[in-house]
Formats: structure tokens, C-alpha cells, sequence
């Protein structure tokens, strides 16, 4: 296999070429990103609200889980 040889600005503009590419035949893959990320954001955020310092046991927490299921069926 022979060596190519390229230099800085013709790499650059290929890789932009490739990348506006792959953004406009894939736009799927932006979509996914971008909503996952502000899934992620709005956990965190309701992590963030949530903490109260209080803590309940374990066994509470399921039984008001299991209520909360019934109550939405």
C-alpha cells in the first residue's frame, strides 16, 4: 500500500467536507444526541431538587412505589 500525503489545509477541508456530511445524511444520529443530553440535563436536575437530606427506609420506599404503580394502572 503507498503512502498519501496531504497537507494541513486540504485535510482540514476534508474533514469539515465529512463531517457536514455525516450531519446532513445523518441527522438521526444529531437528534439522539441532543436529546439524550437534555434527558440528562433534566435528571440531573431532578436529582439536584430531589436531595433533602431526609432519607426514608427501604422498605417504605417500595411499599409508596408499589402504591404509586397501582394508583396509575
Amino acid at each position: 500500500m503507498g503512502t498519501i500525503t496531504i497537507d494541513s489545509d486540504e485535510l482540514k477541508n476534508l474533514i469539515k467536507e465529512t463531517f457536514i456530511d455525516v450531519l446532513t445524511s445523518r441527522r438521526d444520529l444529531i437528534e439522539d444526541a441532543v436529546l439524550e443530553a437534555i434527558e440528562d440535563i433534566g435528571l440531573g436536575r431532578a436529582i439536584e431538587e430531589g436531595r433533602t437530606g431526609e432519607y426514608i427506609d427501604n422498605k417504605d420506599f417500595i411499599e409508596k412505589l408499589n402504591k404509586k404503580i397501582k394508583t396509575l394502572k
